[in-house]
């Protein structure tokens, strides 16, 4: 699968417990959403992967089993595992709404100056933020994204 057909959902971020279990950091909109979709990683495949549960209601942290890794130690080597859905698996985003990998690489503009390239999303809470290429951390809220020109513009 190439660069533009993958869209990145979650990363393993820690273990879970001395069974093997593990703690994904969910990108979707619904954490449960994982239940349905059909993963991709370097590590392992969609039939090894079963979702248990939701850490908690307000939290997009979810536990999920990886078949093979049954204890804390053979589990530690999945951290930092990034998990990847197909594009054609998820549905097309409605008018004004963006999938995040769809806008790295644009430039963004404020005050009529251009600055930087979007490299990655964060979330720590209080919205999205662009980072970009420089470091420099922008918040995504009340921006305007206009992708034939390839420019996200802030007030």
């Amino acid at each position: 699968m190439n660069k533009q057909d993958k869209i990145l959902i979650g990363k393993i971020v820690a273990f879970q417990g001395v069974r093997g279990d593990v703690r994904i950091q969910t990108y979707t909109e619904h954490p449960e959403d994982f239940r349905n979709l059909k993963l991709y990683s370097e590590r392992f495949s969609f039939e090894d992967f079963k979702f248990i549960r939701r850490l908690n209601p307000n939290s997009d942290i979810i536990i999920a089993h990886i078949r093979g890794f049954d204890d804390r130690t053979s589990a530690e080597v999945l951290r930092g595992t990034e998990l990847f859905v197909a594009r054609g698996e998820l549905p097309k985003p409605a008018q004004d709404e963006y999938y995040q990998s769809d806008l790295i690489g644009m430039n963004v503009i404020q005050d009529g100056k251009n600055l930087g390239r979007v490299v990655c999303f964060h979330n720590f809470g209080a919205g999205d933020i662009m980072e970009l290429e420089n470091g420099d951390m922008i918040l995504f809220r009340g921006a305007r994204v206009d992708f034939e020109s390839g420019n996200i513009t802030k007030d």
